[in-house]
């Protein structure tokens, strides 16, 4: 597809652009900040809670299956009522589930709660996404989709963070308090953001908004194929590997932030300049060329025998899979019809991460017979390998115009 964006952009624009991009950006980091900070605290929460390492990671699991609920539910909110509203809400509700569930009295109470907030989860990316890349430039939305997504390893980086920082000193419940200070975001999606023209130019009725969904099953089916890859390539390289660090390689808990805080930088350098590379070369290209390098980098990921090769090595590792990551927002958001672009990216991205839910659960257990280096490895490496064919045969819409409308 041809770039859209020749003509001057004006300054209110530019300006709105700016907000939108940051909404969508500060939103998906806090989000994700706030579902990392149990991945640093699996071991205290077990202990504090009396059961296994293992149910504690179930509640890790349960959250990504309930993400596609709430995918659902807040995307068609926004196909419906536009993007402002149901992102403002989303970020409430989960960052008062997040504090909550460092005020939960048991195991019990914990898991719901986890449940809920795996609603508030899903909800955001797909209504956050859609508003900002329905904002920017069609020139430049392949580095800003890189921006956006990596929000999400920024949140991942902020939870080490305030891991190192707070709890040596406060415990496991202080960490996830703080996880309530996202619902602030909201007062600046209602001072500063303006509702999507895009949404305003593609809005249809129930009728025509039922049909249009089911003309595209084949599409929707696809994308679920691709995000139920690159969520297992995701959370399989992730979830668990602050654990190897922690029990295998006897990281302190410093330690462990640390080096989950660079190669968090690797992923948020990584997803910009695979991002700009897809703008250059196309989506499929750049995702595909990450992945490859990715799945070279995996024994030197688990298997380093030192501690700056391990770091080294996580750095590239999350380069490479966060750079196939960061085309994702604009290659989902362009290959949607314009009037289900609230809904079809969100519902696939989460659907994606239900069908691939089990894999942190599986990693747990399989250490249990193995080592987390090789339960890590061969995991990470099989769903590597399956994603080169899955992006790399699928369709591409590069430089779309969102303002059109699909024909019923």
């Amino acid at each position: 597809m041809g770039d859209n964006s020749t003509a001057a952009v004006p300054a209110y624009d530019r300006a709105n652009q700016r907000n939108a991009l940051a909404a969508g950006f500060l939103g998906w980091t806090l989000d994700a900040f706030d579902f990392f900070v149990l991945t640093f605290v699996l071991v205290p929460v077990a202990h504090d809670f009396g059961v296994s390492v293992v149910r504690i990671a179930a509640t890790i699991t349960a959250s990504l299956a309930m993400r596609p609920v709430g995918a659902f539910i807040f995307g068609l909110l926004a196909d419906r009522y536009g993007r402002r509203w149901p992102l403002m809400f989303d970020i409430v509700f989960y960052s008062v589930v997040e504090v909550l569930s460092g005020l939960a009295p048991n195991y019990q109470v914990f898991f719901v709660l986890r449940l809920l907030y795996g609603i508030g989860m899903g909800g955001e990316w797909g209504v956050g996404a859609s508003l900002a890349m329905e904002a920017v430039s069609p020139k430049w939305r392949g580095i800003l989709s890189g921006l956006l997504q990596e929000g999400y390893a920024f949140g991942n980086l902020l939870a080490a963070g305030v891991y190192y920082l707070v709890f040596p000193h406060w415990g496991w419940r202080a960490m996830f308090l703080v996880g309530g200070l996202p619902a602030l975001l909201s007062l600046f999606i209602f001072a500063k953001v303006k509702e999507s023209e895009a949404w305003r130019e593609t809005r249809t009725d129930w009728s025509t908004y039922g049909k249009a969904v089911v003309r595209h099953w084949k599409l929707f089916l696809y994308m679920v194929l691709l995000m139920t890859t690159m969520n297992s390539i995701s959370h399989g390289t992730q979830d668990l590997y602050p654990t190897f660090l922690q029990h295998e390689r006897h990281f302190s808990p410093q330690m462990t932030a640390l080096t989950t805080m660079i190669s968090m930088v690797g992923a948020i350098a990584g997803g910009l300049l695979f991002g700009l590379y897809s703008d250059r070369r196309g989506r499929r290209r750049a995702m595909v060329t990450a992945v490859i390098f990715a799945l070279v980098f995996t024994p030197a990921w688990v298997m380093s025998p030192t501690v700056a090769l391990i770091i080294t090595s996580a750095f590239l590792m999350q380069f490479m899979v966060q750079g196939a990551w960061g085309v994702i927002p604009v290659h989902l958001n362009e290959l949607s019809p314009g009037e289900l672009r609230g809904f079809f990216p969100g519902f696939a991205y989460q659907l994606g991460v239900l069908f691939a839910a089990s894999i942190t659960l599986i990693e747990a257990i399989l250490a249990k017979h193995l080592t987390y280096a090789q339960s890590l490895g061969l995991l990470a490496g099989l769903v590597l390998l399956i994603g080169i064919p899955v992006i790399g045969l699928g369709p591409e819409a590069r430089g779309v115009d969102f303002g059109k409308r699909t024909t019923p």
